[in-house]
């Protein structure tokens, strides 16, 4: 039965890519164009032979880590790699300095990255996640899929990387056309340049073009297509948004995200400067050294003196000419850690145990409103020596008429996300303003679901349309939080045909979680596409979980087993399979989709998503105290979750214990203001009248457009 399913499923795509059952015939423009590659793409070549025409760049780029990315673990390095040969066959170090990471070949193809890493200065080993050393059926262990580097890591360690994985046999047969990241990765294929000795399909001298070529791998990002040469990052990838638990609110680096989120939110982005204005891309070093690079424009003549290779055009309208490089300026001794340009405005992170990554935001320092806002600050973490209001009041001695340069941005984001008065009226006139970056505009449209209005809406319905591709997926993902799905449905569907990959298949997920039935021929060509993308992750969870959404939108229900299952078996820790699987289990055999939840909270009992599942299920089985436990076994993890305690509160009242659902909301309220459907519970259930209108204040003063502020008893 299962077979055959599964023919009828693949039919059933073929029709909506516009295949005959034979496979033969016409396929959609849209996702041919997309997945395939261009038809006279040229070859991938040797690039020993770059050397005999390039000589100084290749040189240059010998040294440098880019060239070392992936080399053989053959000892050349005079690693101590003894202890691990002992149990583990080390095949390949990744990386180069600061640190070096083992991979572990395995018989089926698998390389994963060993939790032991070498530190290059000190010459000693060092322990990633030693809390889970000695536990291999820990998610994080290095024998788990996370640590996968066939899927996790080699693509930006390798040119032309090819993932290969072959799923009747579940291995892998990765390969790649150069070991570190070659003169192809960024020039694209050279083929028809050695041939004819003409220029490559991929020019890298206009700014934006180079950045979206190192953002490939300069950047969080989820891969939907190998590289491909010519097309933008929003056709390859789903690059992270500045999400809270990614970015601090003022849009410095906070998790390991690399360099191209805080890059493009700067100044120095929006007037033109790029990546080799300030570093060789051949050595990866900076054009000069320490505060020279930045004098190459900061200097007291304003006048700029660019190192880099090729003419840039960079918008010099507002550079001012100033001795910046003097203690007139930093208040710092000459050659100290505070005379450094760095210090001050590119503060680092520590990510990996070892390696110091700086932010490139180029924000600039502002100790006061750290304090506020409750973001880093670059005075405040060199001089943790002193009481925090002394290095506030001597930056506002030496700063007096220092103000945020953001414009605004970080406050309105930060009374958005706490909840605090004036979040809703400070998101508007930001997103109103229209002057910041897009990837911050996105970030701020992002928090509108928490204060619905008709301003929002007109804001969010913008956003739909917006020129730039962060704005559009912010906009698609928080539009359900505002709209009925009667008007929101067609608009979604539109995106469907956008121009950039990321928003189609932003639009497709949000569907999908819609169950929307994809009945229009360009909507089925869509579902097609994003199904036809997820044939490059087979070797994970996630492509089979995806697949199994699509499988369950067409109806095939066997499928849609198969390929949670097939999740489950690349990853048994991906909990949203597990749960899937146990939702899908439980319309048959709700003995069996219960014993899968308990199964998977015995091996994962820090899962609050896992423990939040089985509540749900109980509850919908007509096990309410069991349930109710499990709510508040979910809560005890995951105490900042406001939704968790949302609906603990909704079945604590339904059970008639109503004083302890309203102490539950009351807590939830106190740690998460901004969370509106808090408040509106809190309000329908409580008695005190007093209490009742002090949460419509508290309302009115987060946002007074709140369509309930004039109407609260349509609630």
């Amino acid at each position: 039965m299962l077979v055959r399913q599964g023919l009828s499923y693949m039919i059933g795509l073929a029709l909506l890519l516009g295949l005959s059952a034979t496979g033969s015939a016409t396929v959609s423009a849209t996702a041919s164009a997309t997945v395939s590659a261009t038809k006279a793409s040229p070859a991938w070549v040797d690039e020993s032979n770059c050397k005999s025409c390039h000589q100084q760049a290749d040189q240059q780029w010998r040294n440098s880590h880019h060239a070392k990315a992936l080399t053989p673990a053959n000892n050349d390095h005079k690693l101590p790699l003894g202890e691990l040969k002992a149990t583990e066959q080390p095949a390949w170090l990744i990386g180069y300095e600061p640190l070096q990471q083992v991979l572990i070949a395995n018989p089926d193809g698998r390389l994963q990255a060993h939790h032991l890493a070498f530190a290059t200065e000190q010459q000693t080993w060092f322990d990633l996640y030693p809390e889970v050393a000695d536990n291999p059926d820990h998610p994080l262990h290095w024998r788990q899929p996370v640590h996968l580097a066939n899927t996790q890591c080699l693509s930006c360690h390798v040119s032309n990387y090819q993932t290969q994985y072959q799923p009747k046999t579940d291995t892998f047969a990765s390969s790649w056309q150069q070991l570190g990241v070659g003169c192809q990765s960024c020039h694209g294929p050279a083929g028809n340049h050695q041939a004819d000795g003409g220029g490559f399909e991929l020019s890298l001298a206009a700014s934006d073009q180079q950045l979206q070529v190192c953002a490939q791998c300069h950047s969080r990002r989820n891969e939907l297509l190998p590289f491909q040469p010519n097309v933008g990052v929003h056709q390859q990838f789903l690059i992270s948004p500045l999400r809270a638990d990614l970015y601090e609110v003022d849009g410095k680096i906070l998790d390991e995200v690399f360099e191209y989120g805080s890059f493009v939110q700067s100044r120095m982005h929006q007037a033109g400067v790029t990546c080799s204005d300030c570093h060789n891309p051949h050595s990866g070093e900076l054009r000069a050294p320490a505060n020279a690079v930045c004098s190459q424009c900061h200097n007291p003549a304003g006048t700029p003196k660019l190192i880099a290779d090729t003419p840039r055009t960079i918008d010099f309208n507002k550079l001012q000419g100033q001795a910046f490089a003097s203690p007139a300026h930093h208040f710092h001794p000459a050659d100290s850690a505070g005379a450094q340009c760095v210090n001050c405005h590119m503060p680092g992170r520590v990510y990996m145990g070892n390696d110091l990554r700086h932010d490139h935001s180029f924000s600039s320092p502002n100790p006061a409103q750290a304090l506020a806002l409750e973001h880093s600050d670059a005075c405040l973490g060199c001089h943790q020596d002193k009481p925090a209001a002394e290095v506030v009041a001597a930056f506002a001695r030496w700063y007096p008429d220092a103000e945020p340069r953001d414009g605004g941005y970080a406050q309105a984001l930060y009374r958005a996300r706490e909840g605090l008065p004036g979040a809703a009226e400070g998101l508007l006139k930001q997103l109103q303003a229209g002057q910041q970056p897009a990837i911050r505009h996105a970030a701020l449209l992002a928090e509108l679901g928490h204060y619905p209005s008709l301003a929002a809406q007109q804001q969010v319905a913008a956003g739909l349309t917006h020129p730039d591709a962060w704005v559009r997926r912010a906009a698609i993902e928080v539009a359900p939080a505002l709209f009925n799905p009667a008007w929101l449905m067609p608009q979604l569907s539109k995106l469907l045909a956008d121009p950039e990959l990321a928003v189609r298949m932003t639009a497709v997920e949000q569907l999908l979680a819609q169950d929307y039935p994809f009945k229009a021929a360009a909507e089925g060509a869509a579902l097609a596409e994003y199904s036809e993308l997820q044939q490059h992750h087979l070797g994970t969870a996630q492509g089979h979980y995806n697949q199994s959404l699509v499988a369950a939108t067409l109806g095939f229900e066997a499928q849609v087993q198969h390929d949670l299952q097939a999740a489950l078996q690349r990853n048994g820790h991906y909990i949203p399979a597990l749960i899937g699987l146990a939702q899908w289990l439980e319309k048959s055999d709700t003995k069996a989709a219960q014993q899968l939840l308990v199964s998977a909270q015995q091996q994962q009992g820090e899962a609050a998503e896992i423990a939040f599942a089985l509540a749900l299920m109980l509850i919908r089985q007509g096990e309410m105290a069991a349930g109710l436990e499990q709510l508040q076994q979910t809560v005890a993890l995951a105490p900042d979750n406001a939704h968790y305690s949302y609906v603990l509160a909704i079945a604590l009242y339904d059970n008639g214990q109503h004083e302890a659902a309203m102490d539950r909301l009351r807590t939830a309220l106190a740690q998460a203001p901004q969370q509106r459907h808090l408040r509106l519970a809190l309000w329908q259930y409580s008695n005190d009248i007093n209490e009742r209108e002090r949460l419509m204040e508290q309302l009115r003063q987060l946002n007074p457009f709140d369509p309930l502020i004039n109407s609260p008893a349509r609630y």
